[in-house]
């Protein structure tokens, strides 16, 4: 029974720190990827639809990204929802592909861009010591019904412990890696 808070605990630490890592990979750096796109989301015949599942992507140069949309009548609504977005790019229709040409970001942009990406890490923690906390009181009920000894509560306390040390940790490792990442010129 311990085991399984224990389990349930890590499981959904681990999905916390992966919802991180895919916030980071939204968060612009210098050089274009498919994933600054992922959160967007495009009104497709009335159904807002995530933009990966209407077109392609590519990425011939550092700052430079196609989207190949799969029906030509959603172009102006892709257009629309990546101009309304917070991504501050200008995209163009050539007539077969959405061209979107990052511009180079500027000290205070990446700035903000550092600050954003604490702030998601600081999500991720808090997320993290919360699935802590209720895990803590799934065992401390055990421990207040007799369904396990104390010893085993207090061991299973101090794993827990471990298991959101290496969790932030981690969490603290994205971050540093995508700081360095946005502050590299």
């Amino acid at each position: 029974m311990i085991d399984e808070v224990l389990l349930e605990a890590e499981e959904k630490m681990d999905k916390a720190v992966d919802v991180v890592r895919s916030e980071f990979a939204a968060i612009r750096t210098g050089r274009a990827n498919a994933g600054m796109f992922s959160s967007l989301m495009v009104d497709y015949y009335g159904a807002p639809t995530p933009m990966q599942q209407l077109a392609s992507f590519q990425i011939p140069e550092a700052r430079t990204v196609l989207i190949s949309p799969f029906d030509r009548g959603a172009v102006n609504e892709i257009l629309k929802a990546i101009r309304e977005s917070d991504l501050g790019v200008n995209p163009t229709d050539d007539g077969n592909v959405i061209r979107v040409t990052l511009p180079a970001l500027t000290e205070e942009r990446r700035k903000d861009y550092v600050k954003q990406a604490k702030g998601k890490a600081e999500d991720g923690r808090i997320s993290i010591r919360g699935i802590r906390r209720n895990a803590k009181e799934s065992l401390d009920k055990m421990k207040k019904d007799g369904d396990a000894g104390e010893d085993e509560v207090a061991r299973a306390e101090k794993e827990l412990e471990a298991l959101t040390k290496r969790h932030v940790d981690e969490v603290d490792e994205i971050l540093s890696a995508k700081e360095s990442e946005l502050l590299t010129v």
